[in-house]
C-alpha cells in the first residue's frame, strides 16, 4: 500500500507540471473565440441590439456595446493572462446572464436533463472562464510576470 501511496504523489507532481500548458492553452483558444464573437458582435450591433430587445433586456443597444466589447477586450486580456481573474469574473457573469436570458431552459435544466445544458451555446465560454476565475491564468501569463516583478521589488526594500 505504502508503495502505492508513493507512485501516486510522483504521478500527481508529475501531472501537476501540465497545469500551466493546459491553463495557457485553455486562455489562447477560448479568448480568441470570444474575440472573434466580440469582433463579429461589434460590426453587427443593430442586429445585436435587435436580439437583446427580443429578449427584453434593459437598454439593449447600451447592453449589446457592453458584451460585444467585454467579450472582444476580454478575449484579449485572456490571450494575454492579464487580469485574468477578474476578467474571469465578469465573463462567467457574462455567460450565466446569457443562460439566463436566451438559454434559460438549458440553464434549469442541468440537473434534469444536463444534455441540455452542455449542449448550449454559453456553456465552454461559461467553463473555460469559471476555469480561469478559480485556476488564474497560470505561469506563461502577463499576470504571473507582474506578479514576479512586484515580489522582486517588494524583497528588495
Amino acid at each position: 500500500m505504502k508503495s502505492f501511496i508513493g507512485l501516486y504523489t510522483h504521478f500527481s507532481k508529475l501531472a501537476a507540471y501540465l497545469q500551466t500548458p493546459f491553463l495557457l492553452l485553455v486562455r489562447l483558444y477560448w479568448g480568441w473565440q470570444l474575440v472573434q464573437s466580440g469582433w463579429g458582435k461589434l460590426h453587427h450591433l443593430d442586429k445585436v441590439t435587435d436580439f437583446f430587445a427580443s429578449l427584453n433586456l434593459p437598454a439593449p443597444g447600451v447592453t449589446a456595446h457592453f458584451v460585444a466589447g467585454l467579450e472582444f477586450v476580454g478575449g484579449i486580456l485572456l490571450i494575454l493572462g492579464l487580469g485574468s481573474r477578474l476578467i474571469g469574473l465578469l465573463l462567467t457573469v457574462n455567460m450565466l446572464a446569457a443562460y439566463w436570458t436566451a438559454d434559460r431552459e438549458a440553464l434549469l435544466s442541468v440537473f434534469s436533463d444536463p444534455g441540455k445544458f452542455y449542449a448550449a451555446a454559453p456553456y465552454t465560454f461559461l467553463f473555460a472562464s469559471a476555469m480561469v476565475l478559480v485556476f488564474g491564468a497560470g505561469l506563461i501569463s502577463v499576470d504571473a510576470m507582474l506578479a514576479k516583478r512586484y515580489r522582486v521589488r517588494t524583497e528588495t526594500l
